[in-house]
C-alpha cells in the first residue's frame, strides 16, 4: 500500500474493456512523512470518487483489485483503496 496525493484526472480515448466507465487519476506517491514525493506520478483507477488535492491509499495487490472491481483479468496496476481524511500533525494546513 502507498499513500498518494491526487494531482488530477486522466482521460483515454482507447481503454482495455475492463477499464470502461472507470475513473483514472494521476497520483503522486508520498514518502512516510506524507509530504515528500516518492517517485514519479502514476495512474490509479478510482471507484470511491477521490478528487484533486485529496490524499488516498493506493494498492497494487492483484487480489484486492479483483475484489474491488469484480473482474478477473485486467491491466489495473494501481487502485484507490481508501480516502485519507487527514494526517495527524504531518501535513501543513493550506
Amino acid at each position: 500500500m502507498q499513500t498518494a496525493l491526487v494531482l488530477g484526472n486522466a482521460t483515454s480515448t482507447t481503454k482495455h474493456p475492463t477499464l470502461e466507465n472507470l475513473k483514472l487519476l494521476v497520483c503522486q506517491p508520498l514518502m512516510s512523512d506524507n509530504q515528500t514525493p516518492d517517485g514519479p506520478p502514476l495512474i490509479a483507477v478510482d471507484h470511491l470518487g477521490a478528487g484533486v488535492g485529496e490524499t488516498v491509499m493506493l494498492t497494487s495487490d492483484g487480489g484486492a483489485v479483483k475484489e474491488i472491481f469484480k473482474i478477473e483479468n485486467s491491466p489495473i496496476r494501481w487502485a484507490v483503496l481508501g480516502l485519507i481524511d487527514e494526517f495527524q500533525g504531518t501535513r501543513s494546513k493550506v
